[in-house]
Formats: C-alpha cells, structure tokens, sequence
C-alpha cells in the first residue's frame, strides 16, 4: 500500500472496482434465484413483437392471438387509439420507491412503451404499443414489486459499491487519519515548552509523518527561543546582584539612621523581587521525574517549618499517603500557597484527602480573597492584584504562577476558591498513582 493518503485512497477506489465486479453479479444472480423480479424491458419487447404480428392479422385473428396470450396470465386487450387519453405519467398510490426507482434507474432498452415507460391508466401501471392508426395493445395488471431486472442490475453494483466503500472509508479514516491525529493531538495536550525528547512519534502516512515532524520542529524552536530568553533573564538576575551587594555595603556605611533604614528596607525589597524571579525562572519541575514518596508527611513538613516561624498553619489529613508525584515540585507549589496564606491571612488550614483516584490538597486561610473577577489572571505571570488581597509590597505576582506550572505539569488543576466566612481556599486537584 502507497504511504501516502492520496495513494491509499486511490488503492482503496481501485480495490472497491474489483470488488463490484466479481461480486455485483453474483448478488444480482442471488436476487433473480429467490425472487421473481419482473423486466420491464423485456414484456416491453414482447408487446412490441405481439403488437407486429397483430398489425398483418385480420380481427378474427387478432381476436385469437390475444386469447392464446391471456392463457399464459398476460392480461392484453385490444383499445381504440383514443384509450390514449386516460395515461398519465404519476399516479396517487404508487409507492415512493418505485417512483424513486424509476427516477434513478430508468429502463434504457429495449422498444419504448407507447405513453413511456410511466404510463398509468386510473392509477395502475400498463405497456402500451400502437398496433395501426386506430387500435392499441394495452398490457395491463404489472407486477407491483418495487425491484425490477433493469434496476437490479445495477442497483446490485451501486449497493455493493456503496456498501465497500463505507466500510473501507470507515476504516481507512480510523486506522490512517483519525487515530494519527488523536494521538498527536493527546500527546498536544501532555506538551510543554521544556527541551526533552520529541514529544510527537513520527510513524503513519507521509502526512502524518509531515505534520508530526513540523510539530516537533516548531516545539524544538519555541524551547530554544524559551531557553535562549530565560538565561538572559537569569544572567540579568545574577549580574544585579553585585552592584545591589556594594549598594548594601555603601547603606550600611552611611551614618544617618532613618536614611540608613530606608535604604536597606530598598535593597531588601529588590533582592526579594530578585530571588522571586530567579525563582520563577528555575524550571525544575518539568525535569523532575516522578517518584513514589509520602505526601502526607510532606505537608506536615511543610506546616511545621511555618508554625516554626510563627505562623498558625495546621495540618488536616491523613498521617501517611504514598503515592507517585514529584516531591521538589509540589513542595514548593505548597510552600508558596502556605507563603500567600499567611501573607493575607492569621490562620491557614492545609487539607488532605484523596477520592476517586485524585489527591485534592486545599489550603484555606481566613484573608481579605480574591474576587471572582481576577482569579484567572492572578495564575498569570507578573499579574497583581494587591488591593484584593490588602498588601501593596507583594512583590512581582510569581507564586500563584509557579503553582499553577506545577500543577500542569501534574496534569492536574488548580481552583480559587470563597472561604466562608471570608478567606480563600487554594485547591490542588491531581491525579496521583497508589
């Protein structure tokens, strides 16, 4: 078969021609075996051929002609020429499928019927051929079955043609576009912008392979220009703090308190905001590599380094979970949820619990919240939104963003959510294996 779609359309076309050939003539032999399909065509030669021999007969002889005929169940009769005034080409109750047969498989030899072959006489089909100037051969009482010998030799090839080629199409469609296309689009969905093997397997058509190999091309280009821009970012980063360390020393020297004070509070806040992008920039959790660890005792590592410090932060949830995910990277999106709870808030409650085969972790405090309004853009970068929160000197909007990366990286979810009476709950959704 071709590798390519074009090709293996095209063999399909030509396997449903061999297979029309060799078998529409074997379904149309099956048909005439078990039923009795009338031909149109051929009583129409007859009549014609009768209609002959009673033009050279006399009336005593036409007479008998037609009674041997009628012997044998044929129904003729002799009518004037005027008889021709009651055709007509439809009729009220004939069935819909006969007309839609002789729409689309009209009778194309033998004699024509006089009036065609739609000739009805008060509602009923008849064959009609002019015998002389004044008299008709009228065949009256047809067959009422919808299939005929003339539609049925080719109604039997375009059903076999009609029926191979849904079933080859089908086919063809699942096993050679749908299916390539749903697993490029599921492995879309897992991407991320990190360098790290092709994420999208280059096997199938030629146009398979194409368009996997332009994915895994444009994602190389987009990782490239990501990693190019973020050791930009961290050389700034770094280099700026050298000068903000001789900026540090040269405050301390100065001997004015209050101007001292406010230029270390300064330096501070813009080595804080340095550490917060340097921190955003580290890409570690798309690295790290999934292990099985206790994520119970984890969170209440994590609790107890903030009561440590001072903070109300309590633990609820089992004493131990072991499951598969990445310690380093949901430790830290925990940390920073914990680092905004007790930032807005006196009290934070971290929650664990695990259902239908997802962990939930919920970190609720008893803040100012986050109205509904700019929950989606405070997961973005550099996003802020501290009037809604009560701080003005939060920072660069970071935390919420590393959360939500770790959390996708998870393949997970991360929901704002009202904590009533007032607060904000942080949940974590991710589906962990036991």
């Amino acid at each position: 078969m071709s590798s390519t779609i074009h090709g293996q359309i095209t063999a399909i076309i030509l396997v449903c021609l061999v297979i029309v050939i060799s078998a529409g003539s074997t379904l149309e032999r099956w048909v005439r075996k078990d039923y009795d399909v009338p031909d149109l065509e051929a009583l129409s030669d007859r009549i014609s051929a009768i209609s002959s021999i009673l033009a050279a007969a006399t009336p005593s002889e036409r007479d008998a002609i037609i009674e041997i005929a009628n012997r044998s169940n044929w129904n003729l009769s002799l009518q004037p020429l005027s008889f021709a005034d009651r055709f007509t080409t439809s009729s009220a109750t004939e069935p819909f499928i006969h007309a839609a047969i002789d729409w689309f498989f009209p009778p194309d030899n033998g004699a024509v019927p006089f009036g065609g072959w739609r000739t009805f006489v008060d509602g009923k089909r008849v064959l009609a051929a002019q015998i002389d100037n004044e008299n008709l051969l009228v065949l009256e009482k047809l067959p009422q079955r919808f299939l005929r010998s003339d539609a049925l030799s080719f109604g039997s090839n375009y059903l076999v043609a009609l029926v191979t080629l849904i079933i080859l199409f089908s086919t063809f469609s699942v096993w050679t576009i749908t299916r390539p296309l749903r697993r490029i689009a599921s492995a879309a969905m897992r991407a991320d912008i990190s360098l790290g093997p092709e994420l999208f397997e280059e096997r199938g058509s030629v146009e398979i392979i194409a368009l996997a190999r332009a994915l895994n091309g444009m994602q190389r280009r987009i990782s490239a220009m990501v990693e190019a821009r973020t050791r930009m970012l961290r050389g700034i980063s770094h280099d700026l703090r050298t000068p903000l360390t001789r900026l540090r020393l040269r405050a301390e020297r100065v001997s004015e308190n209050e101007i001292r004070d406010a230029l270390l509070a300064d330096i501070k806040q813009i080595d804080r905001l340095l550490r917060e992008s340097l921190g955003y920039l580290r890409d570690n959790h798309h690295r790290e590599v999934p292990q099985r660890a206790d994520l119970g005792s984890l969170l209440q590592t994590v609790c107890d380094e903030f009561t440590d410090m001072g903070h109300d932060v309590t633990y609820h949830g089992p004493a131990r979970m072991v499951a598969s995910f990445k310690p380093l990277a949901l430790t830290r999106a925990v940390t920073n949820l914990c680092d905004n709870a007790t930032k807005f808030g006196k009290r934070v409650d971290v929650e664990l619990r695990a259902a239908g085969g997802e962990v939930t972790i919920d970190v609720a405090d008893d803040g100012p919240g986050i109205s509904a309004e700019h929950r989606a853009q405070v997961l973005e970068p550099f996003y802020k939104i501290d009037a809604a929160r009560g701080k003005a000197d939060s920072g660069f909007g970071l935390g919420l963003s590393i959360v939500a990366e770790i959390v996708q990286a998870h393949h997970g979810k991360l929901e704002l959510l009202d904590q009533h009476p007032n607060g904000l709950i942080a949940r974590l959704v991710i589906p962990l294996s036991e």
